[in-house]
C-alpha cells in the first residue's frame, strides 16, 4: 500500500521543482533582455541624436528586466518558504495520523487478549461447580481424587490452551491435577503461600475469580502462565462454604505471541517494529521479537490519557493503549504496545 505521507512530500518536492526550473526561466530571459537592452543603448549612443528615442526605451526595458529579476527573487524565496511550511506541516499531520494508528492498533492487541481473558474467567468459575471438583474438595478420598483427575484430563482434552488444572484443599495442598503423567510434581506440590491461592480463598462468591501475575511456573517445566483461580464451594452453590481452591494454568506464551505476531503492520514496517504487551507495572509479558519477556520494563509516557502516542528521545514513535477490559473481566492494567522505529 502507498504511503500517503511520501506522497505528499513527493508532491512538495515536485511543486518546488517545477517552480524553481520556471523560475530559473524567468530569470535567464530577464539576463538576456538586460543584455539586449544594453547593447541597445551602445548603439543609440553611436547614432547620436537620431538614437536618443531608442535609448529611452532601452533604458525602460532595462528598467523592467531589473524589476522582473527582483521579483523572481521574492518568488523563489516564498515558493522555498512556503513548500518548507507544506512540508512540515504535511510532517506533523502525517506523524499524528500515523501515531493514533499505532494506539489503535495498540488498542486491538489488548483487547483480543482481554477477550481470550474473559473466556478464562469463565472456565475457571463454570468448573469449579462441577461435581468431581466440590466432591474431591469435600472429601478427598483415593476415589473421589481419581475420579476429579479423569475429569480434569477430560476438560484439557477439549480446552488446549491450558497446561494443567489444579484442585488445592483449604490448607493449599494439591490433592488432583488433569495431566498427573506430566506433571508428576504438581501431586505433592502446595500452594499455600501462593497469592492466587491465598486471594481465591478470600473471594466472596462463586462470581468472584483472581488473576496471579504472568510468571513462570516451575512445576509445569518452567513455562509463563497466566493462573486463574476461584475458590470451589460446597454443592457447588454460588454462596456456598469454601472447600478449596480451583487454579488453571493458561499456556501463555503461544497464545500471547500469535496476538503479538499478527498486528496488522505494512510490511515495509514491520522489521522496524515492535509490538508489546505489558502487564500494570510495565514489565513485558509477550514481545513480537521473543525479547525482553518477564525481564524488561518499557516505562510509557501516558500523560494521564488511556491511549495515545509520542516520539521519545530516540526519534522512535510509539503508540499504546490501556486495557479497556470486557463484559465482567474488567481488566488487569495491562498496556498493548508499539514501538516503531523511523
Amino acid at each position: 500500500m502507498t504511503n500517503p505521507g511520501n506522497n505528499l512530500f513527493d508532491l512538495s518536492r515536485g511543486v518546488l521543482d517545477v517552480a524553481s526550473q520556471k523560475v530559473s526561466r524567468i530569470e535567464e530571459i530577464t539576463r538576456r533582455m538586460k543584455m539586449l537592452a544594453m547593447n541597445a543603448l551602445i548603439e543609440a549612443a553611436r547614432a547620436g541624436d537620431n538614437g536618443r528615442g531608442f535609448a529611452v526605451v532601452a533604458n525602460e526595458v532595462s528598467e523592467i528586466s531589473t524589476q522582473v529579476n527582483g521579483i523572481t527573487k521574492e518568488l523563489r524565496s516564498e515558493i522555498v518558504a512556503r513548500v518548507d511550511h507544506l512540508t512540515t506541516t504535511g510532517s506533523a499531520i502525517v506523524q499524528e495520523m500515523h501515531g493514533k494508528r499505532l494506539a489503535d492498533l495498540s488498542l486491538n492487541m489488548i483487547e483480543i487478549i482481554d477477550r481470550n481473558l474473559y473466556e478464562r474467567s469463565c472456565d475457571v468459575r463454570w468448573w469449579a461447580t462441577d461435581r468431581a471438583m466440590v466432591d474431591c474438595a469435600a472429601a478427598p478420598t483415593d476415589d473421589a481424587r481419581r475420579h476429579a483427575t479423569r475429569r480434569l484430563g477430560v476438560i484439557l482434552e477439549s480446552y488446549t490452551v491450558y497446561l494443567d488444572l489444579w484442585i488445592a484443599d483449604r490448607d493449599g495442598r494439591v490433592i488432583a491435577n488433569g495431566r498427573p503423567d506430566r506433571y508428576r510434581n504438581a501431586q505433592t506440590a502446595t500452594v499455600a503461600d501462593e497469592p492466587w491461592f491465598r486471594q481465591a480463598l478470600a473471594t466472596r462468591n462463586g462470581g468472584e475469580f483472581i488473576v496471579g501475575d504472568v510468571t513462570r511456573n516451575k512445576i509445569l517445566d518452567d513455562r509463563v502462565v497466566a493462573t486463574y483461580a476461584t475458590a470451589i464451594r460446597r454443592d457447588g452453590e454460588a454462596n456456598g462454604e469454601v472447600l478449596g481452591v480451583l487454579g488453571i494454568f493458561f499456556d501463555w506464551e503461544p497464545q500471547a505471541a500469535a496476538v503479538v505476531q499478527g498486528v496488522r503492520l505494512e510490511e515495509e514496517e514491520r522489521e522496524r517494529s515492535r509490538c508489546l504487551l505489558l502487564d500494570a507495572r510495565h514489565r513485558v509479558i509477550a514481545s513480537s521479537d521473543g525479547h525482553g519477556v518477564l525481564t524488561e520494563t518499557v516505562p510509557l509516557r501516558r500523560d494521564g490519557g488511556s491511549m495515545g502516542h509520542y516520539t521519545d528521545p530516540r526519534g522512535k514513535l510509539i503508540g499504546y493503549a490501556l486495557t479497556p477490559g470486557y463484559e465482567t473481566y474488567k481488566g488487569l492494567g495491562w498496556y498493548g504496545v508499539i514501538v516503531q522505529a523511523p
